[in-house]
């Protein structure tokens, strides 16, 4: 059998860490912490006992209703199909920020994010991962060279329907 797979040796950087993998990697028979899957508990390196706490700060959360997202969050990206011809300046905005943004399951989500930005939506079209923006004429009030954006996957064919989201 090879060195590194006889247990701890005598290298003094190869401890064992109890309690970092609470779905069984290394688990002591009757440990408190052997039956708990998630969240972590305590652990202990070299009799130090460290304590992890990881479900107080939640980042997780859904761009329309502002709740936290439990579990892993749906993503919707705003790609736009032609790449432009040279990458924003630093000094300017970008016109549109292409995400990822994070949403619960749920559509009415995205479509309360689309309505918070001002973007319309296509009749046509579902809310789906990748959203195709769709420049279109600012609306009454706005400056001439104003700009609305909506919002389509893209897989229809024919015209496009945009209404408020």
């Amino acid at each position: 059998m090879p060195p590194s797979s006889r247990g701890l040796g005598r290298h003094p950087f190869k401890v064992e860490i109890r309690g970092s993998n609470p779905l069984g990697g290394t688990t002591t028979t009757g440990a408190p912490w052997s039956a708990a899957l998630l969240p972590s508990i305590a652990m202990e390196i070299m009799g130090v006992q460290i304590r992890t706490i990881i479900t107080d700060n939640v980042a997780r959360r859904c761009s329309g209703c502002h709740g936290v997202i439990d579990g892993t969050p749906w993503r919707v990206n705003v790609l736009d199909i032609v790449a432009p011809e040279a990458a924003v300046s630093w000094a300017a905005r970008p016109a549109l920020n292409p995400g990822p943004f994070q949403f619960h399951g749920d559509a009415a989500c995205v479509r309360r994010w689309m309505a918070e930005m001002g973007h319309l939506h296509c009749r046509k079209s579902e809310v789906r991962e990748i959203m195709r923006p769709v420049p279109l004429p600012g609306g009454e009030g706005d400056p001439a060279d104003a700009v609305r954006w909506g919002l389509c996957d893209g897989i229809h064919r024919d015209d496009h329907e945009f209404v408020p989201a």
